[in-house]
């Protein structure tokens, strides 16, 4: 019987060809230990330039190529980004996922023309919006508007007296005059 799984007993490259497992390997150090080279490199000229705090900086993101090599990151990071490409390669071009995102489309669009999906919240919004009779902009029977003798801003407003609204203005002009705008 032939084992599929990426883990069997002989190891995680079991399912690989031995060639294929070996040269990527090599590549992916030779990439790694390249860059991480590279940015030690540059972390030298720039300690030198900038200063050893930029420096160590730079050298320490220059060894995260090479970290990422000996944990198995970049392998990881190989795997995931094959797996999206594979899946978005299917998913452009299957009928039956495209007929999936249709649906969801529609379902989508009915919710919206229904008004959403009812919470519970929502109800009792609807309900304290209502006016109840005795309160301003009240109507009556026979569809005449009802006088209220409820507490509104309009009310609180014009109880202010004038002398405030000159106090006020008289603050606002002399702000202005000091700073020569008036």
């Amino acid at each position: 019987m032939k084992e599929t799984y990426a883990f069997s007993r002989a190891g995680p490259l079991a399912a690989r060809p031995r060639g294929e497992a070996l040269h990527m390997s090599a590549l992916d150090f030779l990439i790694c230990g390249g860059l991480t080279a590279a940015g030690l490199v540059l972390s030298y000229f720039r300690s030198r330039r900038a200063g050893a705090r930029a420096g160590i900086r730079l050298g320490a993101f220059s060894l995260l190529p090479l970290a990422a090599y000996l944990t198995g990151t970049v392998t990881l990071i190989t795997r995931i980004s094959s797996a999206v490409v594979s899946f978005a390669g299917s998913f452009v071009f299957s009928p039956k996922t495209w007929s999936g995102v249709i649906l969801a489309g529609i379902a989508a669009a009915m919710l919206l023309t229904s008004g959403g999906i009812p919470l519970p919240g929502r109800r009792k919004g609807r309900k304290a919006g209502k006016v109840q009779p005795g309160e301003q902009g009240a109507v009556g029977s026979g569809g005449q508007a009802q006088a209220g003798t409820g507490t509104g801003k309009v009310a609180k407003r014009a109880k202010r007296s004038p002398a405030a609204a000159d106090d006020d203005l008289k603050d606002i002009e002399e702000i202005l005059r000091r700073r020569g705008i008036s």
